[in-house]
C-alpha cells in the first residue's frame, strides 16, 4: 500500500513502484480504490474499466504491470456472487439502487469491499498452482484515513462474530497483516507532509499494521555548497557585482547590469539557503522515526511515462545498493 498526505505525489510513486517491482518477467498488479482514475491519467491510457488491464511493460527484462480501477458497487455485486450466489438479484438490486445506498450509507462497508477486492487478487493462484501477480500495488487513501481504510475489517470480524462476512474480514485482515505486506508513506521534505507522516507510522503502528518505508518524493537539488549557502545569507552586495562583472555581465558601476542583477540573485540565494535548512530539519524528524526511506528526484520537466520509468529505475537502484 502507498499512502500520503495529498499533495506529495503517491499515485505516481505507487506506479513507479510497481514499475520498478516489475522486473524479470514478473508481474505486478496496480489497483486504484479512490475513483480519481490517476493511474490512467499517468499512463496515458484510457479510464480504467473494472477490469484487470495490461498497461505497461517494465524497463528490466520485460515484466508487465496490469492496472484495476476498483468500484465498491461493482465489488459488492461480486461478493454477494461469491457468498450467496445472487449474481442476478443483485444485478436487480443495483438497478433499484440499493447497492449504491448501501455503499453509501455504509462507508466503512466501502473500505471492507476494495480492501477485499485487492485481497483477492493478491491470494488468487493460476491453475498450476502460482500466484497470478507477484507484486500487488494499492495507491491507497491519504495518511489521515489509512489507518481506519485498512482496519476496517478487523472492527467488522469483531462486530460479524460467524458467517461468510466474518470469515472474509479474517481472510483480508491475514493478508494486511502479513509480513508480505507493507504501508509506505510518501512524503515531501515540509513541515506538514513529515508531521502527517509520523503521526500516520505512530497509527499504523498502535494498530499493528506493517509500515514499510518512507518515500521522501520531489527532492530538489541543492545549488549551492556550504561556503556559498554561508555567503547567500549575508548582503554581499560589492562582492557579487563584482563576480557578475568578471563574467561579463556588465560592468559593476551604479545602474549597470550587474548591479541591476545584484538583488534578485541575493533574494533567490536567501531564499534557497532557507528552503535547504528547512529540509535539512525536516530530515532529521524523518531520521528520528527509525524507519527506512527513499528518495525521488524532483523532474523538472513535470511527470510523464518517462519520468515514471526514470522513477521506477532510481527506486531499483536505491534498493540494489541497500
Amino acid at each position: 500500500m502507498v499512502s500520503g498526505k495529498g499533495g506529495t505525489g503517491k499515485t505516481t510513486v505507487a506506479a513507479a513502484l510497481a514499475l520498478a517491482l516489475a522486473r524479470e518477467g514478473r508481474r505486478t498488479l496496480l489497483v486504484e480504490v479512490e475513483g480519481r482514475q490517476g493511474i490512467a491519467q499517468l499512463f496515458g491510457a484510457e479510464a480504467l474499466p473494472y477490469e484487470e488491464r495490461k498497461i505497461a511493460v517494465a524497463p528490466a527484462g520485460g515484466g508487465e504491470v496490469y492496472a484495476l480501477a476498483i468500484d465498491a458497487e461493482r465489488a459488492l455485486l461480486d461478493y454477494l456472487q461469491m457468498f450467496y450466489k445472487l449474481g442476478s438479484a443483485g444485478r436487480a438490486l443495483k438497478k433499484l439502487g440499493a447497492i449504491d445506498f448501501a455503499t453509501t450509507i455504509a462507508p466503512g462497508l466501502r473500505d471492507v469491499l476494495l480492501t477485499g477486492k485487492a485481497c483477492e487478487a493478491v491470494r488468487r493462484k493460476d491453475k498450476a498452482g502460482r500466484y497470478v501477480y507477484d507484486h500487488v500495488i494499492m495507491d491507497a487513501p491519504p495518511t489521515g484515513r489509512i489507518t481506519r481504510f485498512l482496519n476496517v475489517n478487523d472492527e467488522v470480524a469483531g462486530l460479524a462474530r460467524f458467517g461468510p462476512i466474518h470469515n472474509q474480514a479474517q481472510a483480508v485482515m491475514k493478508v494486511l497483516k502479513s509480513p508480505e505486506t507493507a504501508v509506505h508513506l510518501v512524503t515531501l521534505l515540509e513541515e506538514m507532509p513529515v508531521q502527517e507522516t509520523a503521526d500516520g507510522i505512530a497509527e499504523l503502528q498502535a494498530a499493528g499494521l506493517p509500515v514499510g518505508r518512507v518515500v521522501v518524493n520531489m527532492v530538489r537539488p541543492h545549488h549551492l555548497d556550504e561556503e556559498a549557502l554561508g555567503s547567500a545569507a549575508g548582503e554581499r552586495r560589492a562582492d557579487v557585482a563584482k563576480a557578475l562583472s568578471r563574467a561579463g555581465l556588465g560592468g559593476s558601476r551604479r545602474g549597470g547590469l550587474a548591479e541591476r542583477l545584484v538583488d534578485p540573485l541575493l533574494a533567490q540565494a536567501a531564499e534557497h539557503t532557507g528552503r535547504v535548512k528547512l529540509e535539512r530539519e525536516q530530515r532529521s524528524v524523518l531520521e528520528g522515526l527509525d524507519v527506512p526511506t527513499y528518495e525521488l528526484p524532483l523532474l523538472g520537466t513535470g511527470m510523464d511515462l518517462a519520468g515514471l520509468y526514470e522513477l521506477a529505475t532510481e527506486l531499483r537502484k536505491q534498493a540494489v545498493d541497500e
